[in-house]
């Protein structure tokens, strides 16, 4: 902390005091921009992988559903008319 006052009291003795601070805002607002950025794309990318897994969850319980209300028909008795 006190590096950075040495800094500042140093750029403004220089004279470059507004130069400095406007360079140091880029940077921060830089920064914190870029971490923004990739929390949203963080945030998009795990509600994306989330509808993935619940949709193919979905798609498994239907599947399994399906399975075990269907019937199994022999192909020789169905020709016939026989009951399954």
């Amino acid at each position: 902390m006190v590096f950075l006052l040495i800094l500042l009291l140093l750029a403004a003795a220089a004279g470059v005091l507004g130069a400095v601070l406007k360079i140091t805002l880029v940077l921060v607002l830089s920064l914190v921009l870029t971490l923004v950025l990739l929390a949203w794309i963080g945030t998009w990318n795990a509600k994306r992988r989330m509808r993935r897994f619940q949709a193919d969850l979905e798609g498994r319980i239907d599947q399994q559903r399906r399975r075990r209300d269907a019937y199994d028909v022999d192909p020789d008795q169905s020709s016939r008319g026989l009951p399954g």
